[in-house]
């Protein structure tokens, strides 16, 4: 890592000039070229990375998927070896990974330390019923009430902001939040209260606020579940589930607060696992579609943040899919990164197999990873 980041330091030393002004010999016009210091730092990096580390840096897995032991609550010489072998771009914890604030603080400076790219470490903290850390009162977190609750956008902003002071000072750099999803079936159990409401210019507005809170925080905000959850009548935590609004419908409505915490500047925009029978030809779930995340959230949408599917651990994925069909369908469609592979070392092998065989090819995969690194510069980890 010291010979990675030298050649970063000697790149950005010879782009320097690059930034003064040029003047064209017959042309009196100045023309001026800006590097971006964050994507030469990214370049260097990654070319010094190996595929296999590279393919890594796409998973955002829980530490019992990668180190064996179950309800993980420190990080000793088990986490060290399994980051070795499992340089993974991130790590996400749960309620059974947290017991105070001294032990998740002193367990995840440790994981840091033992990756040699910092990690991405993840939580799902939205309020109301999802609130790994504030459900639990000696943490000493601010409780945030359910999304439905939130009457302001100033409310929704200080929401934000609480959640990113909160979140940094334990360390963690990634909030599994805002859901940004517009409830259209008022029956929805998923999503519920979970949403702000049925109106999409007040749930944009709403996401809009709590991201530029969040994002001042200098914490990773992340969309969720695009390309909107609200219309769906089962669960995809258990099984299948579809949704039958059509693409019109969704511009017109679940999309909204999607572009607006875009705009706002979100890192992250998860994927959910619904299908959506009107919408695509592919009648696969979102996580999976090259129709959604590429031509729909990338293309249309102008996303150029990283984009992270929704657990591949849920029903929807594991009783249709295996494994590592599963990995491969999700970044052939155009996923930046896998949240919790039901095994990662099959997921791993499974891609790497596919970019030997040409399924995959390796710009696919260094165009994720890069947008990886960047955003780990940009926030101040690398």
């Amino acid at each position: 890592m010291k010979k990675i980041m030298t050649l970063v330091m000697s790149a950005l030393m010879l782009v320097t000039g690059c930034t003064d002004t040029v003047l064209d010999e017959t042309d009196t016009t100045e023309h001026v070229e800006i590097v971006d210091e964050a994507e030469v730092k990214a370049d260097n990096i990654l070319r010094n990375m190996s595929i296999e580390e590279k393919v890594c840096q796409m998973m955002f897995v829980t530490p019992e998927s990668i180190t064996g032991v179950s309800g993980v609550t420190m990080a000793g010489e088990t986490t060290r070896l399994a980051l070795e072998k499992y340089p993974v771009g991130g790590i996400i914890y749960f309620s059974q990974n947290i017991k105070s604030r001294e032990q998740v603080i002193s367990m995840i400076e440790n994981s840091q330390s033992y990756s040699s790219i910092p990690l991405f470490i993840g939580v799902d903290e939205e309020g109301g019923r999802v609130a790994r850390i504030g459900s639990k009162a000696h943490m000493g977190t601010t409780k945030i009430p359910p999304m439905r609750n939130v009457k302001s956008t100033g409310e929704a902003f200080r929401i934000g902001q609480t959640l990113g002071r909160d979140l940094s000072a334990l360390s963690f750099n990634v909030d599994f939040a805002p859901v940004a999803d517009v409830i259209v079936y008022e029956k929805n159990s998923e999503i519920g209260d979970r949403s702000f409401g049925s109106d999409p210019y007040v749930v944009g507005e709403m996401v809009k606020s709590v991201v530029e809170g969040m994002e001042g925080e200098n914490v990773s905000s992340v969309l969720k579940h695009f390309p909107g959850h609200g219309s769906t009548r089962t669960d995809s935590h258990t099984g299948y589930s579809q949704s039958e609004r059509t693409l019109e419908e969704l511009r017109s409505c679940e999309l909204l607060p999607f572009e607006k915490g875009i705009e706002a500047g979100c890192d992250f925009v998860m994927v959910s696992h619904m299908t959506l029978i009107n919408a695509t030809e592919e009648k696969v779930p979102a996580s999976l579609s090259g129709e959604i995340i590429t031509r729909l959230l990338k293309d249309e949408l102008g996303f150029s943040g990283i984009v992270i599917t929704d657990s591949l651990s849920m029903g929807a994925i594991t009783k249709e899919y295996k494994n590592s069909l599963s990995a491969v369908m999700a970044v052939k469609a155009g996923a930046d990164m896998l949240l919790m592979p039901q095994n990662v070392e099959e997921a791993k092998n499974a891609i790497l197999n596919a970019v030997t065989t040409g399924e995959i090819t390796i710009e696919r995969i260094d165009e994720s990873v890069k947008k990886i690194l960047k955003i780990k510069i940009e926030k101040g980890l690398l």
